[in-house]
């Protein structure tokens, strides 16, 4: 039977799609490539734009592959990390320059380096979690999550053994609480006003609270975390750290900050972290309040790139049996861990501020 044009054309369109998604994967494998050969520094050391032999004499790589590469800075421009001029003229070199995404990845200024989140999320580690996505379905919940079927170990088993792979895990929550709260602090920093003291529970590294330390001095800022944790925390900084486990109890506390802690768990153990919240604040009338920073499934822009990203974030946290959670579900939560109120401030892209009180 002879398809029509429109018919040809849908089919064509549809296998684009397909195409497109199937792909994907070299998208990631390509940002994977441009941070370990570390083209972006390579661009920001000739001022934020540069030629390919520019590019070759500052980083590693086999000269024979050198052709390569400019089919790799092709994909990086077509996603967006680069962007490219060619020049007017025959025989001249394109210039190749840092878009904003790129600048995410350049380290300067430091506040704004997501470099080490990036490089976790593409570590073989966690990629490779999710090759054998589809047996994982057939197992019944709630072990092993997909990290540990895919290792023998639990994400928080192997950071507790591995001293490499718990400062990847460290660094990159670090380098992102440094992202958000630099703009969470400038741009609704009334979120911390009225607190004498706050405790960053599972605070890593302490970046986030050393950054509303500096930002708010009168606020007495610590860190609760487990003690390989701890153990490596800076010793050159206001920020009090405390080995402990959330999970038995936290010290008391104006208020108390869980930035991407919650989606790691499960409904039961939220509402256990969150009851030894509640006995560790005061009355809201005292200031007392639990911060949560999360994302909160519908909430925020409406578009389908930020929809996109809640769905595909809360997919992913299936890598530790973790979850992304809507308003209802969140409420449902807060309630059952004694909590009478909360607001929601959607403001940090696909994630929102929470407050939530006694």
């Amino acid at each position: 039977m002879e398809l029509s044009s429109s018919t040809v054309q849908a089919l064509l369109d549809a296998q684009l799609d397909l195409w497109h998604t199937t792909f994907a994967f070299m998208k990631s494998m390509a940002l994977k490539s441009a941070l370990d050969l570390r083209l972006v520094d390579a661009v920001h050391h000739h001022g934020g734009a540069a030629t390919l032999p520019e590019v070759v004499a500052e980083v590693t790589l086999h000269p024979t592959k050198i052709p390569n590469l400019r089919r790799l800075m092709r994909v990086l421009t077509k996603t967006g990390v680069f962007s490219v001029v060619h020049p007017s003229t025959d025989g001249g070199e394109p210039v190749y320059a840092l878009t904003p995404v790129s600048r995410l990845l350049a380290g300067s200024p430091p506040a704004q380096n997501l470099a080490p989140f990036a490089a976790m999320l593409l570590h073989p580690l966690f990629v490779s979690s999710f090759f054998d996505l589809g047996s994982w379905f057939q197992r019944e919940l709630p072990d092993p999550c997909i990290f540990k079927h895919a290792h023998g170990r639990s994400l928080w088993e192997m950071a507790g053994d591995d001293a490499a792979f718990d400062a990847l895990v460290n660094d990159s929550m670090a380098a992102d609480s440094r992202f958000t709260f630099d703009i969470a602090i400038k741009e609704h920093g009334v979120v911390f006003q009225g607190i004498g003291s706050l405790i960053d529970v599972g605070g890593g590294l302490g970046a986030a609270a050393q950054a509303i330390s500096k930002a708010f001095p009168h606020v007495k800022c610590s860190v609760l975390d487990l003690e390989h944790v701890v153990a490596s925390a800076p010793k050159d900084t206001d920020v009090q750290y405390i080995i402990g486990d959330m999970f038995d109890s936290i010290p008391r506390t104006d208020a108390v900050l869980l930035k991407a802690v919650m989606h790691d768990w499960d409904h039961e153990d939220c509402v256990k972290i969150l009851k030894n919240c509640r006995k560790a604040i005061p009355s809201r009338d005292a200031g007392g309040k639990v911060i949560i920073i999360n994302i909160v499934v519908g909430a925020g822009p409406s578009d389908l790139r930020h929809k996109e990203m809640q769905a595909m974030y809360d997919m992913y946290m299936m890598i530790v049996n973790g979850m992304e959670r809507d308003e209802q579900q969140w409420k449902n939560i807060f309630y059952e861990a004694g909590f009478s109120d909360y607001k929601i401030t959607p403001v940090l892209g696909v994630r929102s501020i929470i407050q939530v009180y006694p």
